[in-house]
């Protein structure tokens, strides 16, 4: 993973976001976080991250507005959207780069990205 790759991860689980993040920080990646999709949009249009990743819970979904700002912001930079989720892949709330279903493995994940941000360069 490039020392500069800058990932943002979209995630209401305080605990998941901190275990993929440090995963990725131990990678060489800068981090960006947020809880609530419509914060990740602001975040996306600002710090124009190189991937990004939402976890998307089925039961409390995905403001439609927001969904959109974050997939308008990640078209502008290019940078590929990584679900995870705990439904089928058509499904998704968000048009995937990839479609993680849960429950995942995080050393799969992190290879998922890494392969991702690789093809970027």
């Amino acid at each position: 993973m490039s020392p500069t790759a800058r990932v943002l991860i979209v995630d209401r689980s305080r605990e998941s976001r901190d275990v993929l993040s440090s995963l990725l920080a131990r990678n060489g990646a800068k981090v960006l976080e947020a809880r609530e999709t419509w914060r990740g949009a602001q975040l996306a249009d600002a710090e124009r991250p190189d991937l990004i990743v939402v976890d998307v819970e089925e039961q409390t979904g995905v403001c439609e507005d927001s969904a959109a700002r974050l997939v308008a912001a990640a078209a502008r930079n290019d940078a590929p959207i990584v679900v995870l989720g705990a439904f089928k892949r058509s499904a998704s709330p968000l048009p995937t780069t990839e479609f993680v279903a849960k429950p995942y493995q995080y050393p799969a994940l992190i290879r998922r990205i890494e392969e991702l941000l690789g093809s970027r360069s």
